[in-house]
């Protein structure tokens, strides 16, 4: 299939291969047909697949088809909401890059930086707004942001929202929002609220999923250490002579981690940058514009500050900490293997992240193979039972054997480990046993789609409560009314 069968406009399609494509991805395939016909798209899609296109020529080729009037008048047509600047930066890109023979103005709106140039980018009228939810807010409180006339809502990442704590924020974002009009809502995992929002904020979507919910990569090469937290670093110098890793990405769970772990790797003549929540945004722009070009080779980074990395050629990815959240985990392995290509995620696992293991195995269905042959082997390791591992699914598309047992037992409650996080399965069946069935088939919807434009009802919230940093990540409480029907989300079989 080329780009040119899926009925976009002549003014996308010379966009298009003037940015070097002709073929369309599996998510661009299957989602802009469905985007074009008006109608809501929920999609399951890893990094990596293409996605902003999925959703951004589409929606071009929409507000191409009627005239914008110029000036102040000039309404905001369409929306897109990123947990991060960083995102947000790369999508406003997009959408320049692909509407650059349409006319189209786009801006894009994110915390951290002064609002002047903001508030006269809207007050000049742009079409598209790409924006965090936490300085959206901030400026529909001030007034700057009408979005009355708003015809598509795009939720990119958001699982990843939620995981930050951003599910208040959507909700007053959407309240703002005209109840006709179409919405998008892109995600590489589906936890259960993610699920819930899903259902609240969409009337019969279009479902799609380019890779099973929870998958990883299957170019993706996996593999884990054993090692005492005490040797972490000196373990990522060594593994880090492999002069094979040629562009890196070390994700660590803190800031002060990514700072301590960039600073002792550039002690060690490693080039090195860190990229985290705290570094001004001009930091952060020179950090990823030095490692794109190859100036510095390994970006050491937190999951909140990695999620607007965009960049093809990421040969490895590091889990100096292992997430505590299990998604996370196919998030940060997604940033390698991307646009076709093949990468390799390597994982260090000290004894007090033996839980996060087990449930990152549990949800991407496979045991993580165990490198034995390095010099900083944890002792403990080496005398523990093997970890015992079955999914509470059926197994997954594209799943392999599990590789070499790993080492080590998941701490008893109560015991030294870390907490399991909320919401982790319960007791693990032994491997061996008998594997639970997948679920059966998928019913059938009945009855006719409603037309697009239908009146859906509002989600709580009001722009009038004191706004949040985009970059604030507490957790935040709320609720939405629930309209259209109900779904339960399934993966097209």
């Amino acid at each position: 299939m080329q780009f040119s069968d899926l009925k976009l406009i002549d003014p996308l399609l010379r966009a298009v291969a003037a940015e070097g494509y002709d073929t369309p991805t599996p998510i661009q395939q299957k989602g802009i047909p469905p985007i074009l016909a008006g109608h809501d798209l929920l999609a399951c899609a890893q990094t990596g697949t293409g996605k902003t296109a999925a959703f951004a020529l589409p929606i071009l080729q929409r507000l191409a088809g009627s005239a914008p009037p110029e000036g102040r008048s000039r309404p905001i047509r369409a929306l897109v909401l990123t947990p991060t600047r960083e995102l947000a930066a790369q999508i406003g890109d997009s959408f320049t890059a692909y509407g650059r023979h349409l006319g189209l103005r786009n801006t894009v709106i994110f915390g951290g930086v002064g609002k002047g140039a903001q508030i006269a980018a809207l007050r000049r009228g742009l079409d598209v707004m790409v924006a965090t939810p936490g300085r959206l807010l901030d400026l529909a409180s001030d007034g700057a942001v009408n979005l009355s006339r708003l015809e598509v809502l795009v939720l990119d990442e958001a699982d990843r929202m939620l995981d930050m704590g951003f599910i208040h924020d959507v909700k007053r974002v959407i309240a703002l929002l005209p109840q006709k009009r179409q919405t998008l809502f892109f995600s590489a995992t589906m936890p259960p609220d993610v699920r819930d929002l899903a259902e609240r904020i969409l009337v019969n979507p279009e479902r799609i999923a380019v890779a099973p919910v929870a998958t990883t990569a299957e170019r993706i090469e996996q593999s884990v250490y054993f090692v005492e937290r005490t040797d972490k670093r000196a373990l990522l110098e060594h593994v880090l002579q492999d002069q094979t890793i040629r562009r890196a990405i070390v994700f660590t769970r803190t800031k002060h981690g990514a700072n301590r772990v960039a600073d002792q790797l550039s002690r060690a003549s490693i080039g090195a940058a860190a990229i985290h929540g705290n570094k001004s945004q001009n930091a952060r722009e020179r950090a990823l514009a030095d490692f794109k070009r190859g100036a510095t080779r390994v970006l050491v980074a937190t999951d909140i500050a990695a999620r607007g990395i965009d960049i093809d050629d990421i040969s490895h990815v590091i889990n100096y900490d292992l997430p505590n959240i299990p998604e996370s985990y196919v998030h940060r392995i997604g940033r390698t293997a991307r646009a076709g290509a093949s990468g390799v995620a390597l994982s260090f696992c000290d004894q007090e992240e033996r839980a996060f293991l087990t449930d990152i195995e549990r949800l991407i269905r496979m045991r993580v193979p165990v490198v034995e042959d390095h010099p900083y082997r944890s002792q403990i390791s080496a005398a523990a039972p093997a970890r015992s591992f079955a999914p509470d699914r059926g197994p997954g598309p594209g799943s392999r054997p599990s590789g070499p047992p790993g080492h080590g037992r998941r701490p008893q409650q109560g015991g030294g480990g870390p907490p399991r996080h909320q919401g982790s399965p319960g007791p693990r069946p032994q491997h061996g046993g008998p594997r639970p069935q997948s679920a059966g088939p998928r019913p059938q919807h009945g009855g006719p789609r409603p037309q697009h434009g239908s009146p859906r009802p509002q989600a709580q919230g009001s722009a009038s409560s004191s706004p949040r940093s985009s970059d604030d990540a507490s957790a935040s409480q709320g609720s939405a009314q629930p309209r259209g029907r109900r779904m339960s989300f399934r993966p097209p079989v």
